[in-house]
């Protein structure tokens, strides 16, 4: 549905993840988009949509890889990602795909076949990527899917043996109104970083975190920010700052409750009546396992803080209503699983879980709803339908599976084999920016017989695939954008048509369907709109079960108006029916309590990941490294866009630094390396090689330096490292596991060397089209 006005000049309503935004048409041409009125603290990140859809890098046309159209399916021997790509018709790019299904389910079955799909394509809860392709691939008998995600892999397979499922921990997290209200101390490990939370998934109408935190500093809370990084705390919060060496914080955990333990000052009645296993623990942190207690002196050894001022902290946490925060980023290391164990170890001496303002909470910062706001009602979505093969992967392990089909490897006390993948299919994703050891994944995207992207700009990922289709945007069809845990419903009408021959991804699917005689199946005979009114009515009927009348969808998806809903838990606290009554409100865990020692997970016999909260020093850190050489490299989500999202719009690249993706440096860093603000700058490991723009600044730690993530992945393959021109971290982060129990991705825990780059810095290239040939030369 495209309004009436689109031809001329007219200002919609609009939504992504990052927020509602008004969208300036001119001429069948979308112009501009701004941040929306009603919205308290809008995003910037509205500035890259305009110019990342009307750029270069726009995928126009199906192209399939030169040389697999010449000679079909087969492993490419290094030639995905540095091959030609060839225009075709959707016709014959619909026929090759079609056939190629046909052909991996009948000589190897479904269980080739491997969704990738990791991704927040849309806000739209109609046009999700994933669930478009799932659902397709559902009704042709199925696909090896992955399982979890990059962000909280180690959460979402640990906290289930020691507290619960940890997507009630984000939806029911304690919140900041209560902290307000009740609180005086949060300590926050990894900080509270407003730039994670200005994006949630699936959308945010009014981003609230700023203000929630500003009125807990002005009710009188105080805030201590752990980190080596100074502003993953806003400077309104005034925060004490403690920067501690990277992947130490485990070890500052423990020592502060060696000091609680030692000085009587933990809740012994608490922790007999709500957890299990404390006196392993106990035993753990007085060092009668291992001849070393875990006190200050020790933790200030790990961590590079002052031993009297973690003591002087674990007295405060006691002597006041604390509220402990633990950013997700803290289990993408090495032995992920262990800061997020010692946080409840930590909180359950406290003895605060489930007390208004106390306990803790792990993500808060990591999206814009946690802690701010949960849905009322489950929103609709496409349904998927039901998957018959049960094969999966953990998300990260996408390198292994592609590089060692049939190899055997652990996961959450399980013995599981890779499948042998013939086929992958990625919509709503971007691997080559998610993923860590790029050089590594390139070679694993050499295996497959075929890679079929879905996309809307030139990509790495779309680079290195055998069959690129060309996807409609958001903004190029009608949807309703509702947020996991938003409580509004916006509309999102189709602002202007897709692009040259772009298709909505429904419509592909159709199509695709009818060829393999399985279009009843997946459309159930509706068109794209007839879903969406469907899907309305089904809100409609679950709205008014809460007292709630919706318009009707013509007058909501055309009206320029959110429908909210009210919020029914403004002071929610975690955990709290739990601590008032034990028994009738159990954990689902072994127990039906918090499990401090788990004798599952013991069971496991991991000693990467044992039966309670331990310091594992990793492999790769500051901490056994003796070189002055070497720094810790941090990669963490940019303020300039959501992952790599639409890193050719204006707003990412104005904050590049000579065109690449800025890296913060210690000034004293620089200076030892004869670097100036501003230069370009070579970060290099074994691993790989990348070009960044310093940035100097006092706000991280010596001997840190900070590259965002997203910068999209722009390899020099002539060079034996494949130089990346552009910045993007994953080139030198190492590909190895959190632990046998997640096998989370462990990009945090990596060492890098830094140079002043002499000589003509390379041209970015990934931001223009790939080399694109006629048909003629194949034909």
């Amino acid at each position: 549905m495209v309004s009436d006005n689109s031809a001329r000049s007219a200002t919609l309503m609009t939504a992504s993840h990052w927020g509602p935004g008004r969208a300036v048409v001119e001429n069948g041409r979308i112009v501009n988009v701004s941040g929306h009125e009603d919205d308290p603290d809008p995003s910037p990140i509205n500035g890259n949509i305009a110019s990342s859809l009307n750029g270069r890098a726009r995928v126009l046309r199906p192209a399939v890889r030169e040389s697999w159209l010449r000679d079909g399916p087969g492993r490419a021997a290094g030639r995905r990602g540095a091959e030609p790509f060839v225009e075709v018709s959707w016709d014959r790019a619909l026929d090759l795909i079609a056939g190629e299904v046909t052909r991996v389910r009948g000589q190897h079955g479904n269980g080739a076949i491997f969704a990738g799909s990791y991704g927040w394509s849309s806000a739209g809860r109609f046009h999700h990527a994933q669930s478009q392709l799932k659902r397709f691939l559902n009704t042709v008998g199925g696909f090896v899917a992955s399982e979890g995600n990059y962000s909280y892999n180690a959460a979402l397979v640990l906290m289930p043996h020691i507290v619960g499922n940890f997507r009630q921990h984000v939806k029911e997290a304690t919140r900041w109104r209560s902290v307000a209200r009740n609180g005086e101390l949060v300590v926050m490990f990894g900080g509270v970083p407003l730039r994670s939370a200005q994006v949630g998934a699936g959308g945010v109408y009014r981003h609230r975190l700023r203000a929630d935190l500003e009125a807990c500093r002005q009710a009188g809370v105080d805030f201590v920010s752990i980190s080596p990084y100074r502003n993953d705390a806003a400077q309104s919060l005034q925060a004490e700052w403690l920067a501690p060496r990277p992947g130490s914080d485990t070890a500052i955990m423990l020592g502060l409750a060696h000091t609680l333990l030692v000085e009587g000052l933990h809740d012994q009645a608490f922790l007999d009546r709500y957890t299990v296993g404390f006196d392993k623990l106990r035993s753990y942190l007085l060092g009668q396992e291992d001849g070393q207690p875990k006190d200050a002196e020790w933790a200030a050894r790990q961590s590079g803080l002052d031993a009297e001022r973690l003591r002087a902290l674990a007295r405060r946490m006691a002597a006041s209503r604390t509220l402990i925060c633990t950013a997700v980023s803290l289990q993408r290391g090495e032995h992920g699983e262990q800061p997020l164990w010692a946080t409840v170890t930590l909180a359950s001496m406290l003895g605060q879980i489930g007390l208004p303002g106390g306990g803790y909470g792990i993500g808060y910062g990591s999206e814009a709803h946690i802690g701010t706001m949960d849905r009322p009602v489950g929103w609709p979505s496409l349904p998927q339908g039901d998957n018959p093969v049960k094969d999966f992967i953990p998300v990260a392990m996408i390198s292994d599976m592609l590089l060692n089909p049939g190899q055997g490897y652990d996961y959450n006390g399980e013995k599981r084999v890779f499948p042998d993948v013939r086929l992958v299919w990625w919509a709503g994703g971007n691997p080559f920016h998610h993923h860590q050891d790029l050089n590594r994944l390139r070679e694993a995207f050499q295996q497959p017989e075929t890679i079929i992207v879905n996309e809307l700009n030139w990509t790495a990922t779309a680079r290195h695939a055998d069959i690129v289709l060309p996807v409609a945007a958001p903004q190029e069809r009608c949807d309703f954008g509702a947020g996991t845990q938003d409580n509004a419903l916006i509309p999102m009408p189709k602002l202007v048509d897709p692009p040259a021959e772009a298709r909505c991804e429904y419509d592909i699917y159709c199509d695709l369907a009818a060829r393999l005689d399985v279009l009843d199946a997946f459309s159930e005979g509706r068109s794209s709109e007839d879903w969406l009114r469907h899907m309305w009515q089904r809100m409609t009927q679950t709205a008014l079960a809460e007292d709630i009348r919706l318009p009707e969808w013509d007058e909501f998806i055309t009206g320029q108006k959110a429908v909210e809903f009210p919020d029914r838990a403004p002071e929610h606290v975690f955990l709290g029916d739990f601590r008032a009554d034990p028994r009738a409100n159990a954990l689902p865990t072994p127990s039906g309590r918090i499990e401090l020692y788990s004798q599952v997970i013991a069971g496991f016999d991991y000693a990467d990941c044992p039966g309670h909260a331990a310091w594992l020093p990793p492999r790769e850190w500051l901490g056994n490294r003796n070189d002055p050489d070497l720094l810790h490299m941090v990669s963490g989500q940019p303020a300039t866009r959501l992952h790599s999202q639409l890193d050719n719009g204006d707003y990412s690249r104005s904050r590049k630094v000579g065109g690449r993706e800025p890296v913060l440096i210690n000034p004293a860093d620089a200076q030892a390396r004869g670097i100036a603000d501003g230069d370009i700058v070579l970060l290099h490991n074994d691993r790989g090689r990348c070009l960044a723009g310093a940035v100097l600044t006092e706000d991280i730690r010596p001997g840190v330096v900070f590259l965002w993530t997203g910068a999209w992945y722009d390899p020099d393959l002539s060079d034996p490292q494949h130089l990346d021109r552009h910045g993007n971290p994953n080139v030198l982060t190492h590909d190895w596991r959190t632990s046998r129990l997640s096998q989370g991705p462990a990009a945090h825990s990596a060492l890098v060397r830094l140079a002043r780059f002499e000589g003509v810095a390379p041209d970015i290239r990934v931001f223009d089209q790939p080399d694109i040939r006629s048909a003629d030369s194949v034909d």
